[in-house]
């Protein structure tokens, strides 16, 4: 029971945070109605303790230089296993860095519910390791560290093999790994996102699965979420779509 307790859970974080803090809060291509994104906030508090604006600050400074000097974490600069071994502490040693979190968050300013709740982020990890504990005894503990344990190797495998491996429909240096996308809410299509970062879905092949869109377009039938644009490369929908394919094509000649 511990195991599934934690597997839910290192899920529900990856669905948490691809959605709301990713997709919606960072990029800004959905737009979640009041409630709905409230909800989410509490759920990224609870399940893993990440003070948004700071997640949000590293993950835009990683857009700006993806893969050169000035990435926090390009397994390119620093070397595969330091990333995807050790990705936590280059996320650790970025927040610390109050310059990036006040210039790449400056439109997230904190809130009541921040200031006495959602930025103690510690708190929300021992409540939650408090409930486990209450329907699993002793186990709870073992199920709050294995689920933040998968959580955490999850995403230094978007940063690490994602940008190491994969095939590539767009020019970056990005990679899409679809058996990774599977355990991370859509995040190892990871070459797509780079190329259209503010795009809600990152499948853009009919042969791709972003299983967290589904659960986006859910929200957005019962109008809780308004996700922008998509993007379909098997009917392309905008010019820049065919120019990149094009310069892809290019490149590969």
């Amino acid at each position: 029971m511990a195991i599934i307790f934690a597997l839910v859970l290192s899920q529900i974080s990856a669905f948490v945070t691809t959605i709301y803090l990713h997709r919606g809060l960072t990029h800004r291509g959905i737009q979640f109605h009041k409630g709905v994104s409230f909800i989410f906030r509490a759920l990224l508090w609870l399940t893993t303790g990440i003070v948004p604006r700071q997640w949000t600050a590293v993950h835009r400074k990683h857009h700006q230089f993806t893969d050169h000097e000035g990435d926090p974490h390009s397994p390119l600069l620093e070397g595969f296993w330091n990333i995807q071994l050790f990705n936590y502490r280059y996320y650790f040693k970025e927040i610390r860095n109050e310059e990036t979190v006040k210039k790449y968050a400056s439109d997230l300013a904190p809130d009541w519910f921040d200031r006495y709740i959602f930025d103690h982020g510690r708190v929300g990890l021992i409540l939650m390791t408090g409930v486990l504990c209450y329907f699993l005894n002793w186990w709870g503990l073992f199920a709050s560290g294995l689920s933040m344990l998968l959580y955490v190797f999850t995403s230094a495998t978007i940063n690490g093999l994602c940008h190491w491996a994969g095939y590539k429909n767009f020019n970056n240096t990005a990679g899409n790994l679809q058996s990774v996308a599977f355990i991370s809410g859509g995040e190892g299509l990871h070459n797509n996102h780079h190329a259209f970062p503010a795009c809600p879905k990152l499948s853009m092949r009919k042969f791709e699965f972003d299983p967290a869109w589904l659960f986006i377009k859910v929200l957005s039938w019962i109008k809780l979420c308004a996700p922008a644009k998509t993007v379909s490369l098997d009917k392309p929908l905008h010019k820049t779509i065919e120019a990149r394919l094009v310069k892809n094509e290019e490149a590969a000649d």
